[in-house]
């Protein structure tokens, strides 16, 4: 399993397969990276241009793990192993019931040894998080969410109800 630099595991053997779409990558499937800013690696540069900036991983020359600007942020509002949904209290301070989870650290050795530097994070709830981290649990173990956290995402979820149920001025003043 893969480990961060702290020698704790991320869950996963190959953070690849959590890889959705390079960041990068427009509808149409052209690099937006390459389109938006010139200022990338000459060959990089030349090997888009004669595509017509579609993405190599697109046309199936590539892998993701290939792209040397290959970048995955996961901005789901659930969690990837257990699919508790998050629920933010606006009105306050209070820690959110997700985290964002790094599958891939910079410096890391792929393949043939090289070194790579691409950022793959997915979504994960507080609890899961730190069962990976903690007690080497897998991401893609089959789970349901905690207990606490359901209760938690329950107060939230019923303190949201409650902002937004209607009372007129006078019901408002008249309990005070």
């Amino acid at each position: 399993m893969k480990k961060t630099p702290k020698g704790t595991p991320v869950g996963v053997d190959d953070p690849y397969i959590y890889v959705d779409k390079c960041d990068h990558l427009t509808g149409e499937g052209l690099c937006r990276l390459i389109l938006e800013n010139r200022d990338v690696e000459g060959s990089f540069q030349v090997e888009l241009e004669r595509g017509d900036y579609v993405c190599p991983v697109v046309e199936q020359k590539w892998k993701w793990e290939n792209c040397p600007y290959f970048r995955y942020r996961a901005n789901e509002k659930r969690c990837a192993r257990c699919g508790l949904e998050e629920r933010l209290n606006a009105h306050d301070n209070s820690r959110p019931l997700l985290e964002r989870h790094h599958l891939s650290y910079a410096g890391e050795r792929v393949g043939g040894g090289e070194q790579m530097d691409h950022e793959i994070i997915v979504i994960l709830c507080r609890w899961c998080h730190a069962k990976v981290h903690k007690s080497g649990a897998r991401i893609n173990d089959e789970v349901e969410p905690d207990r606490k956290a359901l209760e938690m995402m329950e107060e939230r979820k019923s303190a949201e109800m409650n902002e937004t149920k209607f009372e007129s001025a006078r019901e408002r003043h008249n309990r005070d």
